[in-house]
């Protein structure tokens, strides 16, 4: 699995109004052990060092949300959590209403001071300083030096200026956009963390009502003085590696609450007692135990200590659980992708700045170094031994298979990484003037077995051409990136929805998954045309433009698809996945299991996974 969450472009997928699953019994004392290569860290996903698989899995079980993705990948409406619809055109309005009875995990309700937190968070123009003011340390703690700055940013909240407005005695709130969003209906939700909760952590408040009108205040007049320590505790107050004793840093919105968690061991969620509204669950718990190492993770499913797994795949896996008896697997292509970053703005070698702002020097050393990068010898060494077809994916945005694939890498430039060229990336460093060797430091999954693999070939190859590639791999690698310590990055992005607009973050000016500070105005233009583009042919001409601009800067180089495997206990039912994140816990609500089945729940005093591999 990947650990960093993002998005990818497959097409919009738009389903309308349906009923939620069908209304079911929790099942007493049952419960789900789930094997996972990453542990929680952070209650909130919108936040840059919180933007993580392994914690968005754990709030997808406790939150509520106005749609989901279902195993077709189209959008469903959940209306038992609330509603939403387009009330104007012109200007392009939508209007967000809770339903009556939706509740925090402490009974609060949830309601429109929840919803404005979400915009204003994400809003920019509360911001006092930018990105490049603030300090982010090695745990992904940030450090705005008492100014506001929220670690978060949507470009579709920053479309809403003005201050949107709260009605039906609180429920609903109205968004109006200063141009059309094309992905307006998946940019916009319920938030993680509850309004009451960062108002009353960060401002003192106890009383939860009072708590919610201070975060609508601070926000509806620009508070500076109260929006200073909300950011800071957006960023921070909900960053946790075992069980906070604060309730309000884990409230639940969904089904499953936050019960038990042991630091680099395992954590449990709990189904609510109270809960009444959107997918209702039929296990009563479900704890997802961390070995960084697949083989363990495959041993842990033979042993019965865990119910369902999806490691990292390897020939080691894939055949131990061909002989497993009362296991099933599947394996195929997953919705994460491999790829190397690089950092523009660090210092370093592919940074203008370090040349006196010469800004084709450095793009000459950055276009050197991915000529080295050996593609292809990866693909065979590492990834057709699990899968015979696999080929590299050149495309940054879009899903190999995907209808607009071909024709946009058959545009995009891709071709110049299609092989390593030694003499290529020679000669640009020649034409740079730059002595050689020249360091890089290379940030990676330390303990990932395959992606220190993946490494070693890189750094053998880049000798070659005169770089001298430095080992920063690290195993809280993800609290890494952005924080300007490393010059290329290994690391896999995961998709979040089908919405070509999305992988928008990722690439923009000051984006918020954007972590080596790549800027370039054609690209944010063509992203912003986007945002009101209907036509499927000019969003492949745009994607294509984009594209080929990324190629251009020597932004950084595609690898592969993931190949992925999950496996199961025959005794655990309706267990599916999807190519987007949550993938295996997509319909948790599905997943049965009898009591007599049940595993014994994991305890405090058992010692800590060894660590190995990630996948």
């Amino acid at each position: 699995m990947s650990a960093v969450v993002a998005v990818a472009a497959t097409g919009a997928l738009v389903l309308g109004a349906c009923a939620g699953p069908e209304a079911s019994e929790i099942v007493e004392d049952t419960s789900v052990n789930v094997g996972w290569n990453e542990p929680f860290r952070s209650q909130n996903n919108l936040t840059a060092n919180g933007n993580a698989t392994a914690n968005a899995n754990v709030i997808y079980l406790t939150s509520s949300y106005f749609n989901y993705y279902d195993e077709d990948l189209n959008l469903a409406k959940n209306e038992e959590v609330g509603t939403y619809e387009v009330v104007s055109e012109d200007p392009f309005t939508v209007k967000y209403t809770v339903a009556e009875g939706v509740t925090w995990s402490d009974g609060v309700a949830v309601d429109a001071a929840d919803l404005l937190m979400y915009w204003g968070a994400q809003n920019d123009t509360f911001d006092t300083v930018g990105g490049d003011a603030v300090e982010t340390a090695e745990d992904g703690t940030v450090d705005a030096g008492g100014e506001v700055y929220f670690d978060s940013s949507s470009p579709a909240m920053n479309l809403v200026k003005e201050t949107p407005e709260i009605g039906d005695d609180g429920r609903s709130l109205t968004l109006v956009y200063s141009e059309p969003r094309s992905d307006w209906e998946v940019s916009f939700n319920i938030p993680p963390v509850a309004a009451h909760a960062l108002g009353g952590i960060a401002l003192g408040i106890e009383d939860a009502e009072e708590a919610k009108q201070a975060v609508i205040d601070a926000f509806t007049d620009n508070d500076k003085e109260a929006l200073a320590p909300m950011s800071e505790t957006w960023n921070n107050g909900f960053n946790y590696s075992s069980m906070p004793e604060d309730e309000r840093m884990y409230l639940s919105s969904g089904a499953y609450v936050l019960t038990d968690f042991v630091e680099n061991q395992y954590l449990t969620v709990t189904a609510r007692d109270d809960y009444e509204w959107g997918p209702k669950p039929k296990v009563q718990s479900i704890t997802l135990r961390y070995t960084e190492d697949p083989l363990a993770s495959v041993t842990a499913l033979q042993n019965g200590e865990v119910d369902l797994i999806a490691p990292q795949s390897s020939v080691d896996v894939l055949a131990t659980l061909d002989t497993i008896e009362g296991v099933t697997y599947t394996t195929g292509a997953e919705g994460t992708y491999e790829h190397v970053d690089l950092t523009f703005n660090n210092g370093g070698p592919f940074d203008p700045a370090t040349y006196g702002g010469d800004a084709e020097k450095a793009r000459k050393v950055r276009e050197a170094f991915l000529k080295t990068i050996p593609r292809q010898e990866i693909i065979e060494k590492l990834i057709k031994p699990l899968q015979e077809d696999a080929v590299t994916r050149d495309s940054f945005t879009v899903v190999p298979g995907s209808p607009s694939y071909d024709q946009v890498v058959e545009g995009n430039g891709s071709e110049a990484w299609a092989e390593v060229d030694i003499p290529g990336a020679q000669a640009l460093l020649a034409e740079a003037g730059v002595t050689t060797p020249v360091d890089v430091r290379f940030l990676y999954g330390k303990s990932n077995v395959r992606r220190a693999n993946e490494f070693e070939l890189i750094r053998a190859s880049a000798t070659q051409a005169g770089f001298n590639v430095i080992d920063n791999g690290n195993d809280k690698w993800g609290s890494e990136l952005g924080a300007g310590t490393y010059d290329a990055a290994l690391f896999g992005w995961q998709s979040t929805n089908t919405f070509a607009l999305n992988s928008e973050a990722n690439y923009i000016t000051g984006g918020l998954n954007n972590y080596g500070g790549y800027s370039n105005e054609k690209v944010d233009a063509w992203y912003k045309e986007m945002s009101t583009n209907t036509d499927p042919e000019k969003e492949t001409e745009l994607t294509t433009n984009i594209e080929k601009q990324l190629n251009a800067d020597a932004f950084g180089v595609n690898i592969f698809q993931f190949p992925g495997v999950v496996a199961k206990r025959d005794v655990l039912q309706g267990v599916s996945t999807i190519a987007l994140s949550p993938t295996i816990f997509w319909n948790y609500w599905d997943w049965e299991i009898s009591a007599e089945d049940t595993l014994e729940g994991p305890s405090s005093e058992e010692p800590e996974p060894e660590e190995s591999a990630t996948s």
